[in-house]
């Protein structure tokens, strides 16, 4: 009887908690929208040539960027944005506004203004913009340290030129390493399964606090196009540091070694004494680099560099670009089986450039 009633209770139990997940488990958005919405915007372009995609053998990152052509003969494009200060600065990407004669900022009011280009990085696919305005609303940034997989995040955009359209989904991955509108894999885009389309290029991907946790920049689809539930954000580390720079100098600057990296595959495994593919496998080094300079050799592997571990090629460049030009770090290797930790004067990323 005892048992009996115990197999009853649990399972009054378990139906409880069931009922009560399906009528509490979901996040209501609607505060988080209404509050974040007026400092979304929506970009028109006019007469620009439209950035175009980058097509890998099993599908296509594409910048969802929505145009075509008007009565007048242009080419107008929609794009979205958001506000990052009272005064005026827009963030959106550089693909929306690359080649355009001119740009307009519209507000949830229906405000809408000439906007200027400040600056553009095309590396991490950012530019930031100026309206004439002040007293704005604007969004705030996320703490990168808190931005986890499994996290709910929504979007807000102009998907298909419809204004203020939201969505909502969760972060599926971070440090994707997808090339950008620049053709570089700068970025450790943040992945999400949030819906987004045409038109929504340079929204923000936000928090439940209301926080930007990402800038929205690209989707992966099927070559017949539209969206499969792979979505991909520039994160808020990158976003104000480029920000920062574009403000102050109107360029960005990224910290450069100077060599060529592949994947460390089973006989590099072997060789190495170890049974993961970890780190990044220096295929070359570009002679009078930073890291021919520290004695960085073809044949190393990287596994640290400034004390962030590397654990596939992607992430040496996206490490390296977040340094400084000048910084002076420490990168941990494997030669020949063995450690050996070397120091390395970070240089500036020429421009272009395919090395890091």
């Amino acid at each position: 009887m005892f048992h009996s009633l115990f197999v009853r209770l649990a399972y009054v139990l378990a139906v409880c908690f069931s009922a009560g997940a399906l009528g509490h488990g979901w996040p209501d958005f609607n505060q988080l929208i209404t509050e974040s919405s007026p400092a979304v915007v929506r970009i028109d372009t006019y007469s620009g040539q439209m950035a175009m995609g980058v097509s890998p053998s099993s599908g296509t990152y594409q910048d969802f960027f929505e145009h075509g052509p008007n009565r007048d003969g242009n080419v107008p494009g929609t794009g979205s944005g958001f506000l990052i200060s009272e005064d005026g600065y827009v963030l959106t990407n550089q693909h929306v506004v690359q080649d355009v004669a001119y740009i307009t900022v519209k507000l949830i009011d229906h405000r809408v203004y000439d906007a200027k280009v400040v600056g553009v990085d095309a590396r991490s696919d950012l530019a930031l913009l100026k309206i004439d305005e002040t007293d704005l609303p604007v969004l705030e940034f996320a703490d990168p340290e808190t931005i986890k997989v499994g996290q709910w995040v929504i979007a807000i955009g102009a998907p298909f030129g419809l204004d203020y359209t939201a969505s909502a989904g969760i972060i599926s991955a971070i440090g994707r390493s997808i090339p950008t509108a620049g053709g570089d894999s700068y970025v450790p885009f943040i992945q999400s399964d949030v819906a987004i389309n045409p038109g929504s290029s340079g929204g923000p991907l936000l928090n439940l606090e209301g926080r930007v946790v990402g800038v929205n920049s690209q989707i992966f689809s099927r070559p017949s196009g539209g969206s499969i539930g792979l979505s991909f954000a520039i994160p808020s580390k990158v976003a104000t540091s480029v920000i920062h720079q574009l403000r102050t100098t109107g360029r960005v600057a990224r910290g450069w070694l100077g060599v060529y990296v592949q994947s460390v595959d089973a006989s590099l495994i072997k060789s190495s004494g170890r049974n993961q593919n970890l780190g990044a496998f220096i295929a070359q080094v570009q002679p009078g680099s930073p890291a021919a300079d520290a004695g960085i050799m073809a044949g190393d592997i990287v596994l640290k560099l400034n004390g962030e571990a590397i654990f596939q090629p992607g992430d040496l460049p996206q490490v390296t670009g977040m340094l400084s030009p000048g910084d002076k770090v420490v990168v941990d290797i494997l030669r020949d089986a063995k450690p050996l930790s070397l120091v390395v004067n970070i240089g500036e990323l020429p421009e272009p450039t395919p090395l890091e």
